[in-house]
């Protein structure tokens, strides 16, 4: 029987660890729901499709109501299964064999992930101690690997960390490719690259339903880029890659933004008191524009943290083993409730 691919072999998938716990604080979820109004509506228009057709093969109806959102057309939007999907689609497309992505570590681990199992190369840069990135160092990086896919990530995951518009001015001011800025935590902060997409300018920027709009459960991400470049990306996805249902969920959220944006509002004020209560145990932790904390025990081993508190029924993400991320877990922003749940179990594992 024939094997994998040679450059697949050692490539491990991406997961996070699914145990059976209370408080799950370990995959940035919302912790709250879709407003009750949404599902009402969403199960009303599901019972009335005709599954027995393909959905819109294009999503036009989603496409144009993400454009509005953001003030463009949906010529200027790609739809996909999470935006893991469409940053496969522009990998595919604008990656490939004999071609190169750069990345700036630690960073999300798919902007690496997703290249090599495209074929793409993956030329690698690093942030500062502070997990901030230099711009001299993106245009080092940038120079060296003449990359055809410069991905950004801000807020970055997992650091929480937000490249500002000088980064970005850096990467689109020397890449000769695609400069993709990830902006799955962007809602949570008010620094944002959209505003800079342009059909003259090769930017793409990259977002998710699954946190700000609490639909993890439906797979829905998007991109905004130049037409250009999204004319290019739909090259490489499957036919009917996006179900009915999940465009209907997708095109409903979007009339709910005031509920969205009151449930980021008291998320990020949860947030704050999730890091100042951190603050008092001696753990170390990093700023954060996104609805997680990176921190790291000082005197307790990572894993050995991670496994206390799944003992005590609570999960975070271990993320000791990435790169530069010796010790270090990532705790989601919950309700009160789980954060209180998490913040004493941790104090009993420090103690």
């Amino acid at each position: 029987m024939i094997g994998v691919r040679d450059d697949l072999a050692e490539l491990e998938g991406y997961h996070s660890a699914q145990v059976t716990v209370d408080v799950r604080l370990n995959t940035n979820e919302s912790p709250y729901p879709p407003p009750a109004a949404w599902r009402d509506a969403f199960l009303a228009e599901l019972a009335a499709t005709p599954f027995h057709r393909y959905p819109d093969r294009e999503a036009r109806a989603l496409r144009e109501a993400i454009g509005r959102l953001h003030g463009v057309g949906p010529e200027q939007v790609l739809a996909g299964n999470g935006s893991n999907e469409v940053i496969q689609a522009l990998c595919l497309a604008y990656g490939g064999p004999g071609r190169t992505a750069a990345v700036f570590e630690p960073t999300y681990a798919l902007h690496s992930h997703i290249p090599r199992i495209t074929g793409t190369g993956v030329a690698v840069g690093q942030r500062r101690d502070d997990f901030t990135l230099d711009p001299a160092e993106v245009e080092r990086v940038v120079a060296e690997a003449q990359p055809a896919i410069t991905f950004l990530c801000s807020p970055n995951n997992p650091t929480g960390v937000i490249d500002g518009p000088e980064v970005i001015e850096a990467a689109l001011a020397v890449a000769p490719g695609l400069v993709v800025v990830d902006e799955a935590y962007g809602q949570f902060t008010s620094s944002s690259a959209l505003s800079m997409v342009a059909d003259d300018r090769a930017l793409v920027v990259t977002r998710t339903f699954s946190k700000t709009w609490s639909m993890a459960g439906c797979r829905l991400g998007y991109l905004v880029a130049p037409a250009a470049v999204v004319a290019g990306a739909e090259r490489a996805v499957l036919p009917y890659h996006l179900d009915a249902a999940t465009q209907i969920a997708g095109r409903l959220a979007l009339q709910y933004t005031a509920e969205m944006e009151a449930r980021v509002a008291a998320l990020v004020a949860e947030r704050s008191r999730l890091a100042a209560a951190l603050a008092a145990l001696p753990v170390d932790t990093w700023p954060s524009g996104a609805n997680f904390l990176l921190f790291r025990a000082r005197n307790v081993d990572g894993p050995a943290v991670w496994k206390g508190l799944v003992e005590r029924s609570v999960l975070v993400r271990d993320c000791s083993s990435w790169p530069r991320l010796d010790g270090c877990l990532r705790v989601t922003v919950g309700t009160p409730d789980e954060d209180d749940a998490f913040l004493a179990a941790l104090t009993e594992v420090l103690s």
